[in-house]
Formats: structure tokens, sequence, C-alpha cells
């Protein structure tokens, strides 16, 4: 099984999702689509802080980890 589906695997068995960064994204607007508030976007950071240095600067084919709504 390939780590992708691997992630998504467990990315379901949590309750989480995944996302792909398109471009044009910011951590406001994906957390605006998937939670209707852009100011949970440190939520989505948290969950990623391995995989994004900073949070305004994301990269179009990311992959990212969304939690569920808290």
């Amino acid at each position: 099984m390939s780590e992708n589906k691997d992630n998504q695997a467990q990315a379901a068995q949590s309750g989480d999702q995944t996302y792909t960064v398109q471009p044009g994204d910011t951590l406001s607007k994906i957390s605006q689509h998937f939670y209707g508030d852009s100011g949970k976007h440190m939520d989505i950071y948290y969950a990623n802080r391995d995989k994004i240095e900073d949070p305004d600067n994301i990269q179009v084919g990311q992959e990212l980890t969304i939690p569920p709504a808290s």
C-alpha cells in the first residue's frame, strides 16, 4: 500500500479528512471551505505542523490533514 493511501486510511480512522492544496489556496480559505470559519485556519496548521513550516506559505500539491470541526 502506498504512503498516500496509508495516510488516507489513517485520516479516515481518526475522523480527519485530507485536502490537496490548489493554486490560490490559503489556510484561511481552506478553513472557510471546511468549517465555514476562516478563523479556524490555525487548527489546520497545528494538524499539519510536520508538513508546514510557515502557515502563510503552503505549497500547491501539498496534502493536508483537515481535523474534525471543534
